[in-house]
């Protein structure tokens, strides 16, 4: 068992071979300083630093679990329970508090909107999450028919993407990030965005993508998808981890605890 006092995060670059764990993450905890009071007016910020208190709040706490290469794991939960957050310590966007991570390989982190200007159309942010990723604007190039075509955007490239609605700004990321085919893929609720066609095929993708080798940490409320696509999931509720391992069994008794009368 981990010291609850050590705080690690550790990237290996190097890729990783079959069956290698690409994420072990042991007793992770997150916490937030805030303010305890918000305030409105400039008059009450000047007041406010002079008696506001800080208050620690606890987002996940004792959180421990592994993906090896091939392998998808399903994160659920309610809203607030730290599911979003796990993906960004696991993406190395935030730090534990305490607890260690470790991760090898390519992760990229899908989340709507994520890493994407606003102000600038769809090809050049292309480029732009290319080189945040490390492609060259020429890989890049090679890549950009693909991704535009799966994205079904060939009419809108030019657009900037300020104009573009939530589901087109999804199929961009989510099409980026396929044809780059990272070791594992963090998908944050992006599926649930488009038409079914689009989830569809989707889903198609992923399936095919599992096959060659990719991992996926999923996060989702869609249940059924969480089933179909992980092998195991990781059930967090109230910042701590209720139950982690076979899919079907995690999300069955998911699904008892949800449908439980509130007392």
């Amino acid at each position: 068992m981990a010291d609850e006092n050590v705080n690690e995060q550790i990237k290996i670059d190097e890729k990783p071979n079959n069956d290698q764990i690409l994420v072990k993450a042991e007793n992770i905890q997150m916490q937030f300083k805030m303010n305890k009071y918000k305030y409105d007016t400039l008059k009450e910020r000047v007041i406010g630093l002079f008696k506001n208190k800080k208050i620690t709040l606890t987002i996940l706490q004792n959180v421990s679990f592994e993906i090896k290469k091939g392998e998808s794991l399903g994160v659920i939960g309610h809203n607030g329970a730290g599911k979003s957050t796990l993906l960004k310590i696991v993406a190395g966007i935030y730090r534990p508090t305490s607890g260690k991570i470790q991760t090898t390989g390519d992760v990229v982190l899908l989340n709507l909107g994520a890493g994407f200007d606003m102000e600038t159309n769809a090809i050049e942010n292309i480029f732009l999450n290319g080189a945040i990723l490390g492609f060259s604007r020429k890989q890049m190039k090679e890549r950009l028919n693909s991704i535009i075509e799966f994205a079904e955007l060939q009419e809108y490239t030019d657009m900037p993407l300020k104009n573009y609605s939530s589901g087109m700004i999804s199929r961009l990321g989510f099409a980026i990030a396929i044809d780059i085919k990272p070791d594992l893929l963090l998908v944050d609720e992006v599926l649930s965005v488009g038409d079914a066609n689009f989830q569809k095929k989707c889903f198609a993708k992923i399936q095919e993508l599992k096959k060659s080798g990719v991992s996926f940490m999923f996060v989702s409320h869609n249940i059924t998808q969480v089933q179909n696509l992980c092998e195991k999931t990781l059930w967090i509720e109230n910042s701590q981890v209720m139950e982690y391992g076979d899919s079907k069994e995690v999300c069955a008794n998911y699904i008892k605890y949800c449908s439980k009368p509130k007392t």
